[in-house]
């Protein structure tokens, strides 16, 4: 009989952890082959803790990895799916944004297809700021502009994959794993899953807009060259002005049209542009130098404090 894993990472997410794991535990109970559910702890610093470890206690089923802190939600996934042993693995998130009840939809949806991933792609989102909406729209198109892999639009990381698709991932040797486009990359047969996204359960969103901005970042360096293109574009561009300027205040001295003297605030317009286009190029290249040095260092992505029901 095969066997699907639910994915699960939290942080602080102890007004969401009851009925998210009764939904998703009903959800499962219907399906006819073995299920389990994985749960990630990534440094919670409310009553996740305990909460999972007593849920670990009463069903064999379901498994914790306790991290050492909190090392971030995608770190997270990676964990679940490096320890996850099943057929299929679906990740969603415990604020119930991605309802559990579609699991037995999206699993037919697969085995009907024959296909390697089931990506859910939100048709609505309840009751989210029209910043978020909009800034997202934004995000995914933006990134299929300047990526040299196509991502589906308005996906994140609530989906299934299987066996084929669980251990080409866990070969992949970067760190900062920007999880939704490793998938996309990988290939194999993906399969769109429409749906509408719900209201958080509980609490508050764990992506603040400095956390959003970071997270886009991530996925710019690793998906695409197109910033390095920019900044040598701009390089380019700001040496043609120079030439042409030069060529202008001397032709200009030289046949009376001009007065190189008088010309205060261009001077001082062409020296900011300048300099704002060398910080520019010099940022670009520090943010790819930064990823380069991040991944040179080979830390682990994270590290596993204790296990719950992990027969290793």
């Amino acid at each position: 009989m095969k066997k699907l894993a639910v994915i699960i990472p939290c942080f602080n997410e102890e007004a969401s952890l009851p009925e998210s794991f009764a939904r998703t535990k009903k959800a499962l109970d219907a399906l006819p082959c073995q299920t389990e559910i994985i749960f990630v702890n990534d440094g919670s610093s409310d009553r996740t803790r305990e909460m999972l470890d007593v849920l670990a206690a009463a069903n064999p089923t379901v498994k914790v990895i306790h991290f050492s802190r909190n090392f971030g939600h995608q770190p997270a996934v990676c964990a679940g799916i490096k320890h996850c042993d099943a057929d299929w693995a679906i990740i969603m998130d415990a604020d119930m944004q991605d309802p559990p009840e579609l699991i037995p939809e999206i699993l037919e949806l697969c085995i009907k297809e024959d296909a390697n991933s089931v990506f859910c792609v939100r048709k609505s989102r309840e009751k989210e700021s029209w910043f978020k909406s909009v800034t997202a729209k934004m995000f995914y198109r933006t990134m299929n502009r300047m990526s040299e892999v196509e991502f589906p639009l308005d996906t994140g990381d609530f989906r299934l994959i299987d066996r084929k698709i669980i251990d080409a991932f866990n070969r992949l040797p970067e760190h900062g794993k920007y999880i939704r486009g490793l998938v996309s990359w990988i290939g194999f047969k993906q399969v769109p899953f429409y749906y509408d996204r719900k209201a958080r359960i509980a609490g508050t969103t764990k992506y603040p807009l400095r956390k959003m901005i970071r997270f886009a970042s991530t996925a710019l360096l690793y998906f695409s060259k197109k910033p390095l293109q920019l900044a040598t574009s701009l390089g380019f561009f700001a040496v043609i002005i120079g030439i042409l300027l030069g060529l202008w205040v001397f032709l200009g001295k030289f046949f009376g049209f001009s007065n190189a003297e008088t010309g205060w605030t261009s001077i001082i317009t062409i020296i900011v542009f300048f300099g704002g286009v060398q910080m520019l190029t010099i940022g670009v290249l520090g943010q790819y130098i930064g990823v380069l040095f991040d991944e040179i260092k080979n830390r682990p992505e994270y590290i596993i404090d204790e296990t719950r029901n992990f027969d290793v």
